[in-house]
């Protein structure tokens, strides 16, 4: 699209936001985390938080365009596209201590959560706004195995097919949206089906250029997955009385998987090439045309 990656809205020297603003940070959730970020490594910036940051509508409007060419226009707020993609770190950071059941029990919330982040965004002028569904994750599998074994009777844990969990929560924003749209009736809220690109790269990679589906790039452990819980990516740890580090391959652009939870940049190019086409979003919404 010739536009340059966006730069994070905490990142105060040097920045320039005038093609927009990141406001997303590592592993933030949508609800408000109740634990120390030195406790479950959950961002202290929940979806609230970074609503709360949109006082950067305040700086662009007071600059009055007088920015030194480093702030958008003032009037480009009801013509920005406004991009949610949040709300699997409030499932997958719980689900060791909880479970699954009971993390599920939350997920109403945070569907309400974003759901209530629009019509916020909306009062500021938003006028676009995409929201994505959860990506299948292969970690997420993992640590349904590992941490909740009775959940297997109804959890596909076949990494190339959905589980219970992914399908409810995509039900859950799908049948939501439409409530909001109907209040915001001069607005365009768009569904944007991130689950079903990516689920079809982890179950046939070799038919858009790539080798492995559901195995990670960098990881430990082999097999199908090569993803351990207890070793990340670029970590070393003892496991059964020798030390071990998870190193990455030299071929990234033959992988779906980076690291169990995040997709390649090779995976991110074919999804973010299928949404914007708008084939996965609803209603349809083709964002650009080369």
């Amino acid at each position: 699209m010739g536009l340059p990656l966006l730069n994070p809205y905490l990142q105060s020297i040097g920045s320039d936001f005038r093609h927009g603003a990141n406001f997303a940070t590592l592993a933030s959730t949508a609800l408000l985390p109740n634990t120390s970020v030195f406790v479950t490594g959950i961002s202290p910036f929940s979806l609230a938080i970074q609503l709360n940051q949109m006082e950067f509508r305040d700086r662009v409007v007071s600059s009055n365009g007088n920015n030194a060419g480093q702030l958008p226009s003032p009037d480009i707020f009801g013509h920005a596209l406004y991009t949610i993609d949040i709300g699997q770190n409030d499932f997958t950071s719980n689900l060791g201590s909880l479970g699954v059941e009971k993390v599920k029990q939350n997920l109403p919330s945070v569907v309400n959560q974003i759901s209530w982040t629009i019509q916020d965004l909306y009062n500021i002028g938003a006028r676009n706004s995409w929201c994505s569904t959860w990506r299948p994750s292969d970690a997420t599998r993992h640590s349904s195995r590992s941490f909740h074994i009775a959940a297997m009777t109804w959890m596909n844990l076949d990494a190339s097919k959905p589980t219970m969990t992914e399908f409810y929560y995509n039900e859950l924003l799908k049948i939501s949206l439409p409530e909001v749209r109907k209040k915001l009736q001069d607005a365009s809220i768009v569904y944007v089906n991130k689950h079903t690109v990516t689920l079809e790269l982890f179950g046939h990679p070799d038919a858009h250029g790539l080798k492995y589906g559901t195995k990670a790039y960098c990881g430990y452990g082999g097999g199908v997955y090569n993803f351990n819980q207890n070793v990340y990516c670029g970590n070393s740890k003892a496991v059964n009385g020798q030390t071990v580090t998870t190193a990455a391959c030299g071929d990234p652009h033959n992988y779906v998987s980076w690291n169990g939870i995040h997709a390649t940049e090779a995976a991110n190019k074919i999804i973010a090439s299928a949404v914007i086409s708008g084939s996965y979003s609803y209603p349809p919404s083709k964002l650009y045309s080369p």
